[in-house]
């Protein structure tokens, strides 16, 4: 069950954001207004819950980072919260110089995930609950493994979902059969994931044997919830590599969208 939540609220808050950024122009201050709301419950929710040691605690906790992560996306989406600098990839600059260039046009966004990771991990030191902070840490590592794979080459780079004025950002994708990196993430987020299931399954294994286990919903559903986000992530990770088409899973909602704001002005 946990697995599916975070496998539905996944997809369903890609999309949500995905659409509400491809609205036309005129809607998106009242977007920012409506998901700076739930992110902000999202908030109060995991610190309400950092003591909390049920299911329920634990699908909070998830459901509160998971709005804070979706409220990052929109606001760099929408060109909101992105970088000092907004320029393509100056041709000539390789090495160091292509790495700062591309960092200027990011850094802003990065610095203000940081920032609210920070917020989650300190309060979570020591805390029972801790699933917010996983969360939100998961998210924003493998987000930033993926960047960098990007930057230094991928055989598939979607650039369908980006808007006009963020094409800009494109010019610092590169495309290359593999990278020396991909193989570091793969191989490292599974052994993440098999250690999350690991506990899970060691969590399930005690309930059912009857050992105390007034934590042992929590502790199954917490790992299972943190591990299945993370194999989501390996699969965007893969879908950089492989033809998978993973954009298809949102295409279709966004088609009339996309054309509607083309015309927007």
């Amino acid at each position: 069950m946990a697995a599916m939540v975070v496998v539905l609220a996944w997809w369903a808050s890609t999309g949500v954001v995905l659409r509400l950024v491809w609205l036309p122009r005129r809607t998106h201050i009242a977007s920012v207004i409506v998901m700076t709301a739930l992110a902000g419950g999202g908030g109060v929710a995991v610190y309400e819950t950092l003591g909390v040691t049920t299911a329920e605690a634990a699908y909070t906790a998830f459901g509160g980072a998971l709005a804070l992560w979706a409220w990052h996306e929109l606001v760099f989406l929408l060109g909101w919260v992105t970088g000092p600098h907004r320029t393509p990839w100056a041709p000539g600059g390789t090495g160091w110089r292509r790495f700062v260039q591309a960092t200027s046009v990011l850094i802003h966004h990065e610095v203000a995930l940081a920032v609210t990771f920070l917020a989650l991990a300190a309060p979570s030191v020591g805390a029972a609950n801790r699933v917010a902070a996983w969360t939100f840490g998961v998210l924003w590592v493998m987000r930033l493994s993926a960047k960098f794979n990007v930057f230094l080459g991928v055989r598939n780079v979607s650039v369908e979902f980006v808007l006009p004025h963020l094409r800009y950002l494109t010019t610092y994708f590169r495309r290359a059969p593999m990278n020396a990196l991909m193989p570091v993430s793969l191989l490292v987020g599974g052994g993440m994931v098999v250690a999350l299931g690991a506990h899970a399954l060691g969590w399930r294994a005690g309930s059912m044997v009857g050992q105390p286990g007034a934590g042992a919903a929590f502790g199954v559903t917490a790992h299972t919830l943190v591990a299945t986000i993370l194999v989501l992530a390996l699969v965007e990770h893969l879908c950089l590599v492989l033809p998978l088409p993973d954009a298809m899973l949102w295409r279709w909602m966004l088609r009339d969208l996309r054309r509607e704001a083309r015309s927007d002005v």
